[in-house]
Order: structure tokens, then C-alpha cells, then sequence
């Protein structure tokens, strides 16, 4: 995806790898939990690319790895 916010895209989502990381979360037991595709993950923790979720799938991210939304997003 092009985007001039490819940056925050690909910040979101090594955040979203770093917390299921720390729950002992593999991608396809978290996957499942959040009710998307292990490959979807993939995309959207890749460290390369730039991979947009929707507003259901992050509040769903935010549930399964019990932090607020915002902490997806803070500044390290």
C-alpha cells in the first residue's frame, strides 16, 4: 500500500507483534482469536510493508491482547 503514513502503518504493526509476543501469543493462535487470517497477520506485523486494518479487526487486535486501542499507537 502506498501511503504517506507508511511509517506509522509498519509501527502499528511491530506493535501489534511486540504485546503478542509478550501474551505467548503465536501468530495462528492470535489470528483465530481476532477472527482474521494468519496471512493477514503476517501482513499486517511484516516489518517491510505498510498494511492497513479496519476499525472492527483493530478493536478486536486491542480485546485479544488486552490493552487500550491508544497503546497500539503510542510513540515508543
Amino acid at each position: 500500500m502506498q501511503t504517506k503514513y507508511e511509517q506509522e502503518y509498519i509501527r502499528f504493526g511491530l506493535r501489534v507483534q511486540y504485546y503478542r509476543k509478550l501474551r505467548g501469543m503465536t501468530q495462528e493462535a492470535f489470528a483465530e482469536r481476532v477472527g482474521i487470517s494468519w496471512s493477514y497477520l503476517a501482513k499486517i506485523e511484516s516489518p517491510t510493508r505498510a498494511f492497513g486494518v479496519s476499525m472492527e479487526t483493530l478493536f478486536a487486535m486491542a480485546e485479544a491482547l488486552e490493552v487500550p486501542v491508544a497503546r497500539l499507537f503510542e510513540q515508543p
